[in-house]
């Protein structure tokens, strides 16, 4: 009898350390990151939009905590891609620009006839980092990614950086197929044709969701919403066309920017309706994690990659007051929705401490009650004090953009540090300092009056710069004034009156993208 009941014991034993188990893993907190790209500060309504209508993003704000000085690491996709999941700032893991832009004599082919040429940068994330999904993972975590990647080609794909799953990451930075299917995806299978790729993105997101509900798990929906090209249904464009009119169409929808015009208003209704179809995809999960009796148990976090695309590409929103948009020093092309939701933290509260993308890699670890890795996390901080009401000490925030970009940007690294921002410009070695307390627009230079704190900023900026090894641009010994002055005569004498007349065109009854509905506007990046 008793050599029956020893297996019967041991089989028990096991069951019970099994269920055990699966008991801790359901405890521990499950983290549901959503990233979308080219997304602006104001292109919501909870940020002050009155065009663009985005509930479900705006009830992560409502049922959180809103960080109203969020921060992308860089003001292009690529660079703030790399920081959030490494926790470590651009010039510190060499990806400076969007993975695919010329540098050096290649940029001269961008026929913008610039002072300088743009140093060369790296084309994919180091494997020789512990990243957050590794990290996740090596904490017992489930690891899943859908949607837009751009960190580099196969070899640096998100499975080889600590993902389980893969949907749809891969080299390209924009939706190659645009956002209808048939995709062009190499790790998305096609859907029927006229499928939406956002919508896509959320439902295989749930179906992991629910297939890992007694799991902990780390779940990374990364939109390629809202990025060029702008696509929406017939029906959203109607929609919006008609609430573009209805609020008042402006004379004027642009003003020229130091290199290419800046949008100055948001009545663009194919972007307008872009933004919804997001936020309902957002819903989805959201809604998902409500029906699965998850979302008590989930940190949810919304943010963005870089500012609304104001200048260039597809010239799709304004960022206003906010100066630029992405691709700007400005802080139109770095300040981002930056919204954590914590069950029973927040419901709403605002904070108004400046953050950054590299802090979610060491808040994603304490939250997980996973120990921090500073070697890792060189250039973020954890933000659990600030979400339990305390504060974090004052430290620089810096960003190294040594390139000029399809925006219109100019090559320069910028530090902020309390309520003071400053700006160094690589054409001609110029500084400007803003009072971002007093002046958020950054309308007033304050440099020539602060020339202490100019020298301050400076000094810890290229301290930073010089320590972890960054690259900067050079002079084009092929420099031609003259040309550059001609070109930029052109963007103001073709350019400008083109878009405004395209903008007028976005709006009127017979608006036609041309052969296909869904192709509206193609971007390089």
């Amino acid at each position: 009898m008793k050599t029956y009941l020893i297996p019967f014991l041991l089989v028990s034993v096991f069951f019970l350390n099994g269920c055990q188990q699966k008991k801790e893993e359901k405890q521990k907190m499950n983290f549901l990151f959503i990233l979308a790209d080219d997304y602006g500060y104001h292109d919501l309504s909870i940020n002050g939009s009155k065009f663009y209508e985005t509930p479900n993003i705006d009830r992560i704000a409502s049922e959180g905590m809103i960080f109203t000085e969020g921060y992308a690491d860089c003001q292009v996709c690529s660079p703030s891609r790399a920081s959030i999941i490494s926790g470590k700032f651009p010039a510190r893991h060499g990806i400076t620009d969007w993975i695919g832009a010329p540098t050096r004599e290649e940029w001269r082919r961008a026929g913008r006839f610039n002072q300088l040429l743009p140093p060369e940068y790296e084309h994919k994330l180091s494997l020789d980092y512990i990243t957050l999904p590794e990290a996740m993972k090596e904490a017992g975590y489930k690891t899943f990614f859908a949607g837009k990647w751009h960190l580099g080609s196969k070899g640096s794909w998100p499975e080889d950086h600590g993902f389980d799953i893969n949907i749809g990451g891969w080299d390209s930075g924009g939706p190659k197929g645009g956002y209808f299917a048939p995709y062009k995806n190499p790790n998305l299978e096609d859907g029927p044709t006229g499928e939406n790729l956002s919508m896509r993105l959320a439902k295989e997101t749930v179906q992991f969701l629910e297939e890992n509900k007694d799991t902990a798990f780390f779940a990374y929906l990364s939109f390629y919403a809202v990025h060029g090209p702008i696509q929406t249904s017939q029906g959203k464009w109607a929609k919006y066309a008609q609430k573009a009119k209805q609020l008042g169409v402006a004379e004027s929808g642009y003003k020229m920017g130091h290199f290419l015009p800046i949008r100055q208003v948001q009545d663009n209704p194919v972007y307008a309706g872009l933004v919804e179809t997001m936020d309902d995809a957002v819903g989805e999960v959201l809604n998902s994690l409500d029906e699965l009796g998850l979302a008590e148990n989930t940190v949810v976090i919304f943010t963005s990659d870089n500012g609304g695309v104001a200048a260039g590409d597809s010239y799709s929103t304004s960022n206003l007051p906010l100066r630029g948009g992405k691709g700007y020093q400005f802080e139109g092309g770095i300040r981002e929705p930056y919204f954590i939701r914590v069950p029973g933290v927040g419901n709403g509260q605002k904070n108004n401490t400046p953050v950054i993308g590299t802090d979610f890699y060491p808040t994603i670890l304490e939250l997980a009650g996973v120990p921090l890795k500073p070697a890792e996390h060189n250039d973020g901080v954890s933000l659990v004090p600030l979400l339990k009401g305390g504060s974090i000490p004052e430290r620089p925030l810096i960003w190294h953009y040594p390139h000029y970009g399809n925006q219109g940007g100019e090559p320069s690294s910028i530090i902020r540090l309390g309520d003071w921002k400053l700006i160094h410009y690589y054409e001609d070695g110029h500084e400007e300092l803003y009072n971002l307390e007093n002046d958020v627009e950054e309308n007033i230079d304050l440099a020539d009056k602060n020339p202490t704190k100019v020298k301050e900023l400076s000094d810890k900026l290229f301290s930073y710069l010089h320590e972890v090894g960054a690259r900067f641009p050079e002079k084009d010994p092929e420099y031609d004034p003259q040309k550059e002055i001609e070109y930029l005569q052109r963007v103001v004498n073709e350019w400008l009156p083109r878009l405004e007349k395209q903008r007028l065109q976005f709006l009127s009854e017979d608006f036609d993208p041309g052969n296909n509905w869904w192709g509206s506007m193609v971007t390089q990046d």
